[in-house]
């Protein structure tokens, strides 16, 4: 009973068991005891649980979706590209002298004669101290850039959606990845009751066979060979059994656990796939196809910011004035001012029209591998699709061949009771069965590949998993 509870409890998706948690705090403890291992049990896990567990431990996906809240902050912090800079500034400066006007006269008209001059003298006057300390606030506006700040923000957001279409190409090829783990230990598991049906047929045939050599109804090499038959199966089960452990241990290692075992069997679709849907999906949604998008977007940003350079400059400007000493200069200095300021480029070094074809050519990259990456799909989907329909004729086909395989090891076995058929012939009747067996096995395999890819290329991940999960029931 317990250890039901701690399936159920572990196998349920972690989003759903934080909002538990949020809604009920008692339940964190009793969480955590059921999320304990148990060692010597392993946990039991369908593929929707087992992608669920994957998206939450992969580091590489941790690492991408950092990747994407970095570039949302670089988004939000361009906003600030809209407001002024304001600076708080201080200084101090020593003079070799103040600054002074020096003794002089002044002449001015005598008023009892004014034919005359009288000169006055004016001492002198210092206009600054020796000493100067200064502080102020500065601020500075760009109103108009000939789009550059609109550009730098677009290009933020741009470098959003690549970091998101990198995250969902990661995400892709993990889900590939699992699904290939995970069906390999269904299939191995299936395999290895076949091999052990096999051999416990041919143990059978070898007794029976010892049985009628001591009865004298066949001769020695018939026993031989129900024997050798049996010790050559013997080691298949061997090697069929270590093809499952290895694939259990690839599992769990993915997954991040010690032991897993996989309780959602293999399926096929109960309808036909419309490749035209898919390829309309792909082309609207596939990661790679997106990221390029973002690739050429920037680019057009890029160019847009190279040609802002040809544009003039239109900013807010002010000064306030914090401290100042009290020197004449100081004291005819206002505390603060305010002004429109205009940059027009003439002539630059930068080499601005150089940027703008280097931009323009970049874009232009951007173009023809996103329609090359396109064909590429295109052909992959293609052969995706003639994968999943190939494997299917061979699953049907191979029915057949089960059928009649079964039916001819049944007559053979009943001949070689009856002194009829030879050891060897009910040897090869029982390989051919388990021939047929595996190899449809393997096409049921490859058809769940295909599918898987399919999915993947066209952003279906949850319809695979939907699908999963109604074999699952």
């Amino acid at each position: 009973m317990l250890i039901s509870r701690f399936k159920i409890a572990r196998g349920q998706a972690y989003g759903d068991i934080q909002n538990k948690m949020k809604k009920k705090p008692s339940l964190l403890l009793f969480t955590i005891l059921l999320s304990l291992p148990f060692f010597g049990v392993a946990q039991s896990l369908n593929f929707s649980q087992a992608w669920t567990h994957l998206v939450y431990v992969s580091n590489n996906l941790h690492a991408s979706n950092l990747e994407v809240e970095k570039a949302k902050e670089q988004v939000d912090a361009s906003k600030d590209l809209n407001f002024p800079a304001i600076n708080l500034v201080g200084s101090y400066t020593h003079l070799s002298d103040p600054i002074q006007l020096n003794d002089q006269k002044i002449n001015i008209a005598n008023p009892l004669s004014p034919s005359t001059n009288i000169a006055i003298p004016i001492p002198s006057i210092a206009l600054t101290e020796q000493d100067i300390f200064r502080s102020s606030l500065q601020a500075m506006w760009p109103i108009y850039t000939g789009g550059k700040i609109t550009a730098a923000q677009s290009i933020t957001k741009d470098k959003v959606q690549e970091k998101k279409a990198n995250e969902d190409i990661e995400k892709s090829k993990l889900f590939v990845q699992l699904v290939d783990r995970y069906y390999a230990v269904a299939v191995t598991k299936v395999l290895v009751k076949t091999h052990q049906q096999l051999l416990s047929a041919l143990e059978k045939h070898a007794s029976h066979a010892k049985k009628l050599e001591s009865q004298g109804q066949i001769a020695k090499v018939e026993r031989l060979n129900a024997q050798v038959a049996l010790a050559n199966e013997r080691i298949a089960v061997s090697r069929a059994k270590r093809q499952a452990e290895m694939a259990q241990i690839a599992l769990a290692q993915m997954l991040h656990k010690k032991q897993v075992e996989t309780s959602s069997p293999m399926f096929e679709l109960n309808s036909e796939l419309s490749f035209t849907e898919i390829s309309k999906k792909t082309i609207a949604n596939h990661p790679a196809l997106r990221l390029l998008k973002s690739k050429e977007e920037q680019a057009q940003d890029l160019i847009n910011i190279e040609k802002s350079g040809y544009y003039p400059t239109v900013f807010l400007y002010g000064n306030y004035t914090l401290y100042k000493d009290d020197s004449l200069f100081s004291q005819a200095e206002p505390d603060w001012l305010v002004g429109v300021g205009v940059k027009i480029p003439l002539l630059s070094r930068n080499g601005r029209s150089g940027k703008v074809e280097a931009a323009k050519n970049a874009q232009l990259q951007a173009r023809y591998t996103r329609a090359q990456t396109q064909q590429d799909l295109n052909l992959l989907l293609e052969k995706n699709y003639r994968d999943l329909l190939q494997a299917q004729d061979e699953i049907s086909a191979l029915n057949l061949s089960i059928k009649l395989a079964t039916e001819n090891e049944r007559l053979r076995s009943l001949a070689f009771r009856q002194g009829l058929s030879t050891s060897i012939d009910i040897v090869d009747a029982e390989l051919k069965l388990t021939a047929a067996k595996t190899k449809q096995l393997a096409e049921k395999y490859h058809y769940i590949q295909a599918y898987a890819r399919l999915m993947s290329m066209s952003s279906q991940i949850n319809q695979f998993i939907t699908q999963s999960r109604h074999k699952d029931i």
